[in-house]
Order: structure tokens, then C-alpha cells, then sequence
């Protein structure tokens, strides 16, 4: 895979694949407003639930999900609330994941409640 795009993708793509294996249900995908973008919006067991999905091909950078740090993090939060009131979600659960795709052998690594709300 020669573009970090191309990458994303596949990686999300994976990710949501082990999402509906694993009894999610894929609500959106790439939603975008303008403070941001989040990779997968699902639920699971009456939570909504936020993904950031982190792609590498290698660790030469860290592990992918060190690159959700406390900016992006803000920013998710930040997504969600929006988000949750646009939709009148509001008395849901919500829950923030990460999800590392390691494309060299296309495993994944869930991280469940990667942080806080």
C-alpha cells in the first residue's frame, strides 16, 4: 500500500469487518462536522460507541494507539457530544475505543474504553 490514505482505509475497512463479526452495528463511518472527524460510529449493547482506528505498518512511530493523544482525544469528546445532541441521543451510553490494525499480518488490537468521556 503505497499512500497513507490507501492505508487508512484498508484499516478501517478491517476494523469494520471485526466490528460486525463482533455484534456491532456500524452506525456511520467517517462522520465529519467541523470540529473533526471520527473513523466509526457503532453500537453495541445500548452504547454508542466511538472508534478511532490507527493503522501501521510498522512500530518505527509507536504503537498506533499512542497516536490518539490528548488533543485528539479532546476533539472526540468534542465529536461525540455534537453528535449524541444532533441525533437526540442523548440518554445513551457512550464509550470512546481504539482500534490498531497492524497491516503487516492484518491483525487488530480493540482497545475498549481507550478513555473517558
Amino acid at each position: 500500500m503505497s499512500t497513507n490514505k490507501a492505508k487508512g482505509n484498508f484499516g478501517e475497512n478491517l476494523a469494520s469487518k471485526y466490528l460486525i463479526k463482533n455484534n456491532y452495528l456500524i452506525i456511520e463511518r467517517n462522520f465529519r462536522n467541523k470540529i473533526g472527524e471520527v473513523d466509526i460510529i457503532a453500537n453495541k449493547e445500548d452504547t454508542i460507541v466511538f472508534i478511532e482506528v490507527k493503522a501501521r505498518s510498522s512500530l518505527r512511530y509507536g504503537y498506533p494507539y499512542e497516536a490518539v493523544n490528548k488533543r485528539k482525544q479532546q476533539k472526540l469528546k468534542m465529536l461525540a457530544v455534537s453528535y449524541v445532541k444532533m441525533r437526540n441521543l442523548e440518554e445513551k451510553q457512550i464509550r470512546f475505543d481504539i482500534i490498531e490494525v497492524y497491516l503487516r499480518n492484518s491483525s487488530i488490537n480493540h482497545i475498549q474504553n481507550a478513555f473517558c468521556d
